[in-house]
């Protein structure tokens, strides 16, 4: 379905209901770090008054929200996101909510959602432009088994995938090969590429939701890395489609006795999944970045890639904000760890793609960012960057079209050529540091940075940091 045919108001959404015989509505919003949350309700529960009201629920059980003493909150539903879920028994129509304070009246400062609006809503108070195109590439693998355990004795993980390439002597009966090796899966046919048709029925579902899909294929990895990717569309709305994407490929994978993860690394010595991501600015219907400077840009794509070369350490703890996203961003391999513009070397933080000479297609490619992310959140925090390099006419210094590989530590000092964060730690820390630019317009406030800082810190980094590792018994049980 093509997106004119889905409801726009509280009225199309009743009609549109009605027209799918829908029993229930799934009220889907998002929580801080960027899981769906649901709850179903029968569909003669709501009124045209609930596009207003909205629908109470417990704001202190979400991840990153309220305390126990104020945690009544209200989720609106936004009738323009309405769509026909394609997993429930019974016709359901989803909707998306915005999260409101139910004393205030206000929109809630640490709804995802909130931020990306109000994001696109400073641009085009800024003067600058007045669209900001998004276009992700999201990686993810698909698995046929997972198992994982830690606790006070214990700690282990373990993946499986019958295109796995440490089961070329598995007991299949019979085993036919065709497990891709490992870095040895970009572009198989069949019957290597044994998750076809699986990756097809993805497409076939986020199409039937308004989804423009570009293309679909197999990735590098070994053991089912896929890729799908979507046409480009404003923040706010491939921020919504992104979270039908994961929702999607988890859920059909499922039909089908599978089960995918947007885990940037969860193989060790083969590659992880990372998500490429393109934007550009746009106003009134005109691109912005186009012209005659380095790599066919603008004055003001350059600055634009500036701003997010300066504040890519801090835009990362939004972009990467997992401790397994650095096992992903590591010097030496090929991963987009350098904080440098170049036209086609693909370790350089920001490509600029080369493969049309139209206008319309010149974009920043910032490799950095990783399908755990909180889209809304991520995609934000680039925008508010690229906004601040326009502002502040910040020059992206050189381009790097040489082999990295082959550059020298003093060659990179002379060049200036800053690296990635090495960790969760250092990206948060530089959130810490360097955050004002993302407070302009009050698009972040300052409560959802230390919320997001203290959850990184005391949920994730200090239990990572106290528990022993696998790898370490190997190294020091016996010393």
């Amino acid at each position: 379905m093509k997106s004119d045919d889905f409801p726009k108001t509280p009225a199309d959404f009743f009609s549109f209901a009605k027209k799918q015989q829908a029993e229930m509505v799934d009220l889907k919003f998002v929580d801080l770090l960027g899981s769906w949350q649901h709850c179903s309700f029968p569909i003669d529960h709501l009124d045209t008054g609930t596009f207003e009201e909205g629908l109470g629920f417990d704001g202190s059980s979400i991840r990153g929200w309220m305390g126990i003493h104020e945690s009544d909150m209200m989720a609106v539903p936004d009738a323009a996101t309405t769509r026909l879920d394609p997993f429930f028994s019974r016709p359901t129509v989803s909707v998306t909510a915005n999260i409101v304070d139910p004393v205030t009246r206000r929109d809630f400062t640490r709804d995802p959602r909130h931020v990306a609006r109000k994001a696109e809503a400073y641009l085009k108070e800024s003067g600058i432009a007045d669209t900001c195109y998004i276009g992700p590439e999201p990686e993810f693998f698909i698995f046929d088994n997972v198992r994982y355990e830690q606790n006070q004795h214990r700690g282990y993980y373990e993946i499986d995938s019958v295109e796995g390439a440490w089961n070329t002597a598995r007991i299949e009966e019979p085993n036919l090969g065709y497990k891709p090796s490992f870095k040895g899966g970009y572009f198989p046919v069949s019957p290597t590429d044994t998750f076809h048709d699986l990756r097809g029925e993805m497409v076939y579902e986020m199409r039937k939701i308004g989804i423009i899909v570009e293309a679909h294929h197999h990735e590098v990895a070994t053991a089912g890395q896929s890729e799908i990717d979507m046409q480009f569309m404003p923040l706010l709305t491939m921020a919504d489609q992104f979270m039908w994407y994961k929702y999607i490929c988890k859920n059909v994978a499922k039909r089908h006795g599978k089960t995918v993860t947007f885990m940037p690394k969860p193989i060790f010595e083969d590659n992880g999944s990372g998500m490429h991501t393109h934007a550009s600015l746009w106003k009134g219907g005109q691109p912005l970045f186009a012209g005659d400077g380095y790599a066919g840009l603008s004055p003001m794509g350059l600055n634009a890639a500036g701003g997010l070369l300066k504040h890519a350490p801090a835009i990362l703890a939004f972009a990467a904000p997992t401790t397994n996203s650095y096992r992903r961003l590591v010097p030496g391999f090929e991963a987009p760890v350098n904080l440098a513009l170049s036209a086609r070397n693909r370790s350089a933080a920001i490509r600029i793609p080369m493969y049309s000479k139209s206008p319309k297609a010149k974009r920043l490619e910032f490799r950095c960012p990783d399908p755990s992310c909180n889209g809304y959140l991520a995609w934000s925090a680039m925008l508010m960057a690229m906004i601040d390099g326009i502002q502040n006419k910040i020059d992206p210094g050189r381009p790097l079209d040489r082999d990295i590989y082959e550059m020298t530590r003093d060659e990179m000092r002379e060049m200036g050529v800053r690296t990635t964060p090495g960790s969760l730690e250092e990206a948060v820390n530089a959130l810490e540091k360097d955050h004002e630019f993302l407070t302009r317009g009050d698009v972040f406030t300052e409560d959802l940075i230390e919320t997001w800082v203290e959850w990184k810190r005391s949920k994730e980094l200090d239990p990572i940091r106290l528990r022993p590792h696998p790898h370490e018994f190997s190294l020091y049980y016996d010393n």
